[in-house]
């Protein structure tokens, strides 16, 4: 897997004390007691963690943890004090260490290959919407010509080609930010700050803006650095999360490792409240395949002998029960028939191990049989009666 931003032992103190503030913590000194020495911040401490590209990953913490400290040193707009941040380019060969690069690599840096969305949205409110968006090509030297066409293909991308003409002001807060998110789309950045960008919206909107951006990710595929503090947020949004406590960056991982397995009391009490089966996905609950049914063929048993597979090669070709019954091999594709009636054991369905567990319990009033789970088409697992029911415990206690 290759790395979009690399952290490596990152610090950040924000003052004229830095060294003086790195041997404190290095000392183990907190960041009140560095503070009161040295009147310095201690922004960022020990962060050392990789973004693959095309992922998003969610900092996530309270107030004054450090995730937007953080945020701001990828593209330079925070200095590291110590340690060292490399982000790679959009050619996908060359990384720049943002520590250590001189001022033109920086600024081309900023303008080719790092896009900042911000909290509230930052939009020129003497420039129309068309002219926001463009404002990043602008700086570049690019020709109207040129310009205008990524302008309106990027405002079509975010449903806003007919608003080219207005200004800010005469657009709701949801559709102002859609105009931030075009503006840095427009300057085809592979990597995208997003610095608490729905935050400010109301909660519906947020949603809908949420997915939006999950719909956009699948078509362009940038690397996300996002900062929040709502847990629903992250999970929802995250390939992975890190929360941060202090300037430390306490648990990296991804949504279910941070819901079913906290590292600490701070991490245990975000989760606390949250229903797992939003993120649970049957990848972590599953019954795993042996090796030969992920890379062999022939017939297998699963379900404690009641369902047997016919695989080739990886790929399940078809099911019977015990009764020698053929089960109709049914693939999930995100939507499921309307029934009401008693369950149909006739059938039985094929989904990707990334299912959420909240589409499995949607299956199970279909089907009692199991769910048979592939990755990349291969057999990667079954969920049965036994890993279901399991989960269910597992998240019913999640909750206590």
């Amino acid at each position: 897997m290759t790395n979009a931003i690399e952290f490596d032992n990152v610090d950040v103190i924000f003052g004229d004390r830095q060294q003086e503030a790195l041997t404190l913590l290095d000392q183990g000194k907190n960041r009140s007691q560095i503070q009161e020495a040295t009147n310095n911040i201690l922004g960022v401490a020990g962060v050392n963690f990789n973004v693959a590209q095309g992922e998003i990953c969610v900092l996530m913490g309270l107030s004054g943890s450090g995730k937007s400290s953080l945020l701001r040193c990828v593209n330079g707009l925070n200095t590291v004090s110590r340690g060292s941040l490399r982000v790679r380019h959009g050619d996908g060969k060359q990384m720049t260490d943002v520590t250590s690069c001189d001022a033109q690599a920086l600024r081309t840096l900023r303008r080719e290959h790092v896009a900042m969305v911000f909290q509230q949205f930052a939009l020129l409110p003497w420039r129309t919407v068309a002219e926001n968006v463009g404002f990043g090509l602008e700086l570049r030297g690019m020709n109207a010509k040129q310009r205008n066409e990524i302008v309106h293909e990027k405002l079509a991308l975010v449903g806003l080609d007919e608003w080219a003409s207005k200004y800010a002001h005469e657009l709701s807060g949801g559709m102002q930010q859609r105009v931030g998110l075009a503006r840095a789309f427009a300057t085809d950045a592979p990597i995208l700050l997003m610095d608490e960008p729905f935050s400010a919206l109301d909660p519906l909107i947020r949603n809908r803006l949420q997915d939006e951006l999950l719909d956009l990710q699948e078509k362009l595929n940038k690397t996300i650095l996002f900062v929040s503090h709502d847990l629903d947020e992250a999970m929802k949004l995250g390939n992975s999360i890190a929360i941060m406590e202090g300037g430390y960056v306490v648990q990296h991982g991804t949504p279910e490792d941070i819901a079913l397995r906290p590292a600490n009391d701070y991490v245990a009490d975000f989760v606390a409240h949250m229903n797992p089966v939003n993120i649970l996905r049957a990848r972590a609950i599953m019954q795993r395949a042996t090796t030969d049914m992920r890379n062999g063929s022939g017939e297998f048993a699963i379900d404690d002998e009641e369902i047997r597979l016919v695989i080739e090669n990886g790929v399940v070709q078809s099911a019977h029960n015990a009764d020698h019954q053929q089960l109709k091999l049914v693939s999930y594709d995100g939507t499921l028939p309307d029934t009401h009636g008693p369950a149909n054991n006739a059938v039985i369905f094929v989904a990707e191990d990334t299912i959420l567990l909240k589409h499995l319990i949607e299956i199970r009033e279909i089907t009692q049989n199991p769910v048979i789970l592939t990755r990349e088409n291969r057999i990667s697992g079954t969920l049965g009666r036994r890993e279901f029911f399991a989960s269910l415990t597992q998240t019913a206690s999640s909750g206590d």
